[in-house]
C-alpha cells in the first residue's frame, strides 16, 4: 500500500463511505477508501433493502427528512434501473379508525407531491375490501374494510455499495477491503493520515491524507486517535427470509404487530420473501457479528401468523435470518428505539471529518454534506457540490439468444460498466438463474474473478445473496459453486475446504434459525 499523499482517506466500506468516495473522486480529489472487513459487511448488507421516503418520518412531522428521502428515492429509481426498483406497498385496514385512515391518505397525498407525482390523489390510494384482496389475497379477511396502497422502492443493498464503489473507481479512486485503520496520525494537533494494516498480507503502512473521513457508521466511536464523537445508540433490526412459494406476495404488505402495534412488513425480494423488522437496543457490542435472537424471531413469526393465518406458517418455513445494527444518534431520553431520529450528523476537527446516522436511501445527500465539511478543510479546492446522477453507465448488455431481457437489465443495474463482461465470461448454462433466486450462475464466476473476494462468505452473503436465499445457506449447491469459483479464485483444495467449513459454521450460528436464549430485550 505505497501511495502518494491522498486528498481524502475514507474509513468505512458501507454505503456512506462509498458515497463519499464517489462524490470526492468525481470532483477531482485523490481519494482512497479502506474497510477493515469486507465491503458492505456491516449495516449496508443487513438493511431492510428498502429505498423509501419514510412515511413514519412524515407522520412524526420530520418534513425535511421525508422530502430529502423521497427525492433521493426518485433519483435512484431514475439512475439505477435494474438495481433500484419500484415496490408497491399494501396496508390492510380493519376499520379501527376512520380518522387514522383519513390522516394516512392525506399523508400519502403529501408524499406523492414531494416525489413530483402531482396527479395522484388520496382516493387513488384507497381500495375497498374486494379490490384489496385481489392485491393481497392471503391477508386476514375477517373484519377487512379495505386497504391502502402506495409506492416506494427496494434494492440489493450490498450490490448498491459495490456499484457505487465501482463508479468511484471509474473516476480514479481506490477502494480496498480487509484493510484496517490501526490509528490516526497527527502533527501539530491535526490529523494527517492513518496507519493501515492489510489483513491479507499482515503488512502495515502509513498513508498521508489532507483530510481523513470516518464513515464507519455504528463503529464511528471505535477509531483510536479521534476526538470526542457524539453518543450513538446502536439499534438492531432483524429479518426473516421465506421461500416465495410459501409466502407469495405481489405487493409488499405492511401490517401492525398484534402485540405492540409496531409496523412490520413482508415483500418480494430477489426471488424470496423478506420479512422485517425489529427495532431493539443492541447491547452485545460491535466486535462480534449481529444475529437474530429467538425473541425477535418469534416476534416476527407472530406478526406473519396474525396477518396470514390461512398459510399455516411454521418455523421450518424460514430459509434464513439476518440482523444488522443501525447507527442511530442517541437522544439521551432512552425512550422507544423507534422514536430516535434517523437523521445523520457530521462533525469535524482539524484534518478529520466524521459522519454517522442516516439512511440507506439518503447516502448521496449524506456524502455531499460530509464533502462540504471536507471542502472547508481544503481551502485550495473548489467544487460544485450540487447533486449529480449517481451512475453514468447504464447500457444493457447484449446476450445470447434466449436470455431474458429482464436478466440482462438486472446485470446492467448490478454491474454497470462490467455488465457486458459478466455476460461474456459466462460458460454454457451460466446465464440461467439459480432456482429460487434471480441470480444467474455467471454472477458467481464474475465475482470470484473480479470483485475482491477473499472469503467464501464474501461471495455468498454479499457479492451474491445466495446465503440468504437458499436453504442451509446453499449447502447443496456448493459442489457446483466450487467448480465455477475455485479456479477463478486460485484457491487450493485445502483453502476451499477451510473456507467452506468456516462459511457453513458462520451461517448456522448467525443466519440460521436461532435457538432458545434466556436473556433478551424488549422491542420498544
Amino acid at each position: 500500500m505505497k501511495n502518494d499523499d491522498l486528498d481524502v482517506l475514507v474509513i468505512g466500506g458501507g454505503i456512506t463511505g462509498a458515497g463519499i468516495l464517489l462524490e470526492a473522486a468525481r470532483r477531482g480529489l485523490k481519494a482512497m477508501l479502506v474497510e477493515q472487513r469486507d465491503f458492505a459487511w456491516g449495516t449496508s448488507s443487513r438493511s431492510s433493502k428498502l429505498v423509501h421516503g419514510g412515511l413514519r418520518y412524515l407522520a412524526e412531522g420530520r418534513l425535511r427528512l421525508t422530502r430529502e428521502s423521497v427525492r433521493e428515492r426518485e433519483a435512484l429509481l431514475r439512475d439505477a434501473p435494474g438495481l433500484v426498483e419500484p415496490q408497491g406497498f399494501a396496508f390492510a385496514d380493519y376499520g379501527n379508525s376512520r380518522r387514522k385512515r383519513r390522516s394516512f391518505l392525506a399523508g400519502l397525498a403529501l408524499y406523492d407531491l414531494m416525489a413530483g407525482r402531482r396527479r395522484i390523489w388520496p382516493q387513488r390510494h384507497w381500495l375497498d375490501a374486494d379490490a384489496f384482496q385481489m392485491l393481497a389475497p392471503n391477508v386476514q379477511r375477517e373484519g377487512l374494510a379495505g386497504g391502502i396502497r402506495y409506492l416506494d422502492a427496494k434494492t440489493d443493498d450490498a450490490r448498491l455499495v459495490l456499484r457505487v464503489l465501482d463508479e468511484a473507481r471509474s473516476h480514479g479512486a481506490q477502494a480496498r477491503n480487509y484493510v484496517a485503520v490501526e490509528s490516526l496520525q497527527r502533527s501539530s494537533g491535526r490529523v494527517t493520515g492513518a496507519l493501515l494494516r492489510d489483513a491479507r498480507s499482515g503488512e502495515g503502512s502509513a498513508v498521508a491524507a489532507r483530510v481523513v473521513v470516518n464513515a464507519t457508521g455504528a463503529w464511528a466511536c471505535g477509531i483510536p486517535g479521534q476526538g470526542n464523537p457524539p453518543r450513538l445508540r446502536p439499534l438492531r433490526g432483524s429479518h426473516l427470509v421465506l421461500p416465495a412459494w410459501r409466502l407469495p406476495l405481489a405487493q409488499a404488505v405492511s401490517l401492525m404487530h398484534p402485540v405492540d402495534g409496531r409496523p412490520v412488513f413482508a415483500f418480494p425480494w430477489e426471488g424470496v420473501t423478506l420479512v422485517g423488522t425489529t427495532d431493539v437496543d443492541h447491547a452485545e457490542g460491535l466486535a462480534a457479528e449481529a444475529k437474530v435472537t429467538r425473541r425477535e424471531f418469534d416476534y416476527l413469526m407472530a406478526a406473519l401468523r396474525a396477518q396470514f393465518p390461512q398459510l399455516g406458517l411454521i418455523d421450518a418455513d424460514v430459509l434464513a435470518t439476518y440482523a444488522g445494527v443501525r447507527p442511530v444518534l442517541d437522544s439521551g431520553t432512552r425512550g422507544a428505539p423507534s422514536k430516535e431520529t434517523r437523521e445523520h450528523l457530521v462533525w469535524d476537527e482539524p484534518g478529520l471529518v466524521a459522519v454517522t446516522g442516516g439512511k440507506l436511501t439518503t447516502f448521496r445527500a449524506i456524502a455531499l454534506d460530509a464533502l462540504g465539511h471536507v471542502a472547508r478543510q481544503l481551502p485550495d479546492w473548489r467544487a460544485d457540490l450540487a447533486p449529480r446522477p449517481v451512475f453514468r453507465h447504464r447500457a444493457t448488455p447484449r446476450g445470447p439468444r434466449g436470455v431474458p431481457v429482464a436478466t440482462l437489465e438486472r446485470l446492467a443495474g448490478r454491474h454497470g460498466r462490467h455488465a457486458q463482461h459478466v455476460v461474456d465470461a459466462a460458460r454454457p448454462g451460466e446465464l440461467e438463474t439459480i432456482a429460487g433466486t434471480l441470480t444467474p450462475w455467471a454472477e458467481l464466476r464474475w465475482a470470484a474473478r473480479s470483485e475482491d473476494v477473499w472469503r467464501l462468505e464474501d461471495l455468498l452473503l454479499r457479492r451474491t445473496r445466495l446465503g440468504l436465499q437458499l436453504r442451509a445457506g446453499g449447502r447443496e449447491l456448493l459442489p457446483r459453486i466450487r467448480a465455477i469459483c475455485q479456479p477463478e479464485l486460485g484457491w487450493s483444495d485445502a483453502r476451499w475446504e477451510a473456507e467452506q467449513a468456516a462459511y457453513l459454521t458462520l451461517w448456522q450460528s448467525h443466519y440460521g434459525l436461532p435457538g432458545a436464549e434466556p436473556h433478551e430485550h424488549s422491542h420498544d
